[in-house]
């Protein structure tokens, strides 16, 4: 064999010579067949999928790449690494990958005993997966241009195992690059401890893509649906058939949903406590009263705005709401004064605290004495654009509801200064708070009313009614002398001798004062207000107040301790008005508005600098005497403080 190995000439099989450097290896005699045997190199198996390319004279070998794999092989791969931190890792590459990853289902994952060979041995894998799988602690809100299903797909891998994504908001543009079904369903496969789900505005997003979420997020509670236009009963199908915890249900603007969805809810989701339906055209009587009757006992929270319902379903409101404790109805131009009517002696209401009515016709003064028989237990109570309601049925309500706190009142044109002042005279001993709000029918005349009937009262808020002024404001001041928040914002018929003749009334101290555009108001009014309730003012609001100068300034900087909140934006204020109160050392001010007062100049900064050492908001917008340049100055002095110029 010897000679064999050190053969030469010309009979060699190589006639150039040996074929191997080192020839002697006897490995290296391989059988090709039969009657020939010869010397091959050893050398490792090419793979089989790496494909060859013909270049010139000679062929070249491509790199082999994961990336020929099909997506079948991949997928198995993806669940099988050790954690989640491997699995965002791979998401990280490219589109495809992560596409592949987000749609594991969790129960898809597959333990890695290898990695649990490995540690076992000594080798530390620092696999760092051991957060709480499933907890629903994280929140995630997509807007506009960034609600795409590549950034869904993104959230769905990454918070599968960092605490579990419990609160999901998408507010969409109706793009052609929005969300679609598949990013709901990466949601559905990597999230399902996602108990708060919020779409809006979602024209791409059909019935595929919420029976996905139904079927991947069991534990959904709260679900809100506005303005997505190509859903249709089907998805409220789905969605009460997989989450039947659900408890909050919010549809708004939804145009191909009908009573079929509501009744599918009623039938499966026995534990919903608020309901929120708006603009959908296809929900009528049918759907309601199925749903109220269904979860009498667990449904507290009810509004139903720009339906097509009728007094049927107020009738079923007013039987079946046992559990009801806030009740929104809000458009409905096919209830009648008989809804109200029948609702009210019901007698189901009696756990009812917040009423709200706007723009209903079938709100009439024996409708609303019935209400406030029927609902024992009322305390807020909110009248809007109730056009046929008089004075007669605001004091019947009053009388009859014993436990009302505060009552709003918003262009209700027909209630008159004796409807307000009535009601005030009847209301029971717990009410606190009333708000007068855009009522043409108030005016200014001299009443001859009882003293110290409303002490109970806290809070006074009479806003754009141009009627009101000084007659109603002085009666206002002996009716309720324990005011201490006052909002008189837009009252042009209000002067100095009204308001002074309220601070004389009011006995408990003012802490909140909005005077914003009463334009007949001046210094002697703020000054008496800062010498006579400075020890309590905390909030002080003169914006618009023309004849407002330094002058109130200085007493308000003298006498008014407690102010944290001051707004004389559109004042004639000046540079000496600011001075003032930078040299007062009992003030705190926390928020300043001096928005649109011109006369104030770059000579103020050093004092708005002192101010603003304590200072979380400050308006300099249309102050044209401050430069530019000293606004850049202050934004750098000031950067705790939120600056608006």
């Amino acid at each position: 064999m010897s000679k064999l190995f050190h053969f030469s000439g010309t009979d060699d099989f190589c006639p150039r010579g040996s074929i191997y450097p080192n020839p002697k290896e006897s490995s290296l005699l391989l059988s090709l067949g039969r009657h020939v045997d010869v010397y091959f190199p050893s050398r490792k198996r090419s793979r089989v999928s790496a494909p060859f390319v013909f270049s010139g004279e000679r062929f070249e070998q491509k790199k082999p790449s994961i990336e020929l794999l099909p997506d079948e092989c991949l997928f198995e791969i993806f669940r099988r690494l050790p954690g989640g931190k491997e699995r965002s890792a791979c998401a990280c590459v490219s589109k495809r990958w992560l596409t592949l990853v987000s749609n594991i289902r969790i129960d898809e994952i597959s333990d890695n005993k290898t990695t649990e060979a490995l540690n076992i041995k000594g080798v530390d894998s620092e696999i760092e997966d051991q957060d709480v799988e499933g907890g629903g602690y994280l929140s995630r809100s997509l807007e506009g241009k960034k609600a795409t299903d590549v950034r869904l797909a993104a959230v769905a891998v990454g918070t599968a195992t960092r605490g579990g994504l419990g609160k999901l908001f998408i507010r969409g543009n109706n793009s052609s690059r929005g969300v679609t079904t598949v990013g709901l369903r990466a949601i559905s496969r990597g999230c399902p401890s996602l108990r708060v789900l919020s779409l809006w505005n979602l024209s791409s997003v059909g019935d595929e893509g919420l029976r996905e979420i139904a079927d991947g997020c069991h534990q959904l509670q709260k679900f809100d649906l506005c303005h997505c236009p190509a859903i249709t009963n089907e998805s409220l199908l789905a969605i009460a058939k997989g989450c039947p915890d659900l408890t909050d249900l919010t549809i708004e603007g939804c145009a191909n949903i009908g009573n079929e969805g509501i009744q599918a809810i009623a039938r499966c989701c026995p534990n919903l406590k608020s309901l929120s339906i708006k603009d959908c055209p296809h929900v009528g009587d049918l759907g309601i009263a199925s749903l109220l009757t269904s979860v009498s006992f667990s449904l507290t929270k009810v509004k139903l705005q720009a339906l097509n319902i009728s007094d049927v379903s107020l009738a079923v409101i007013g039987h079946y709401g046992k559990a009801m404790t806030d009740l929104y109805l809000a458009g409905l131009p096919n209830v009648s004064e008989k809804g109200f009517w029948v609702m009210g002696n019901g007698h189901g209401l009696q756990k009812l605290k917040s009423f709200t009515v706007k723009a209903c016709l079938g709100v009439t003064d024996l409708g609303l004495e019935a209400v406030g028989k029927g609902c024992p237990n009322l305390k807020q109570f909110c009248l809007s654009k109730c056009a046929l309601l008089s004075d007669n049925g605001l004091v019947s309500f009053a009388k009859s509801a014993g436990s009302l706190e505060s009552l709003e009142l918003e262009e209700c044109h027909r209630v008159t200064h004796f409807g307000f002042f009535g009601s005030l005279l009847n209301c029971g001993p717990k009410f606190k708070a009333i708000s007068i709000v855009n009522c043409l029918g108030i005016r200014d005349l001299n009443l001859r009313l009882p003293l110290s009937h409303g002490e109970s009262l806290r809070s006074l808020s009479i806003r754009n009614c141009p009627g009101f002024g000084d007659a109603n404001l002085a009666a206002l001041g002996k009716l309720c002398p324990q005011l201490q928040n006052v909002d008189l914002s837009g009252l042009h018929g209000v002067t100095d001798a009204g308001f002074l003749s309220l601070l004389e009334s009011c006995e408990a101290g003012l802490v909140k004062v909005n005077l914003s555009g009463c334009l007949n108001l001046s210094d002697k009014a703020v000054c008496k207000m800062a010498d006579s309730h400075g020890w309590t003012l905390e909030m002080l609001n003169i914006d618009c107040c023309c004849k407002i100068s330094d002058v109130s300034l200085i007493a308000v900087a003298e006498n008014c301790q407690l102010i944290s909140e001051l707004d004389v934006s559109k004042c004639a204020i000046t540079d000496s008005g600011i001075t003032a109160l930078a040299r007062s050392s009992m003030i705190n001010l926390q928020i300043l508005s001096v928005a649109g007062c011109t006369m104030i100049s770059d000579k103020s900064l050093p004092s708005i600098a002192k101010l603003g050492q304590n200072l979380l908001g400050l308006n300099l917008q249309q102050c044209k005497g401050i430069s530019s340049g000293a606004i850049d100055l202050l934004v750098e002095q000031l950067w705790r403080c939120d600056i608006l110029f």
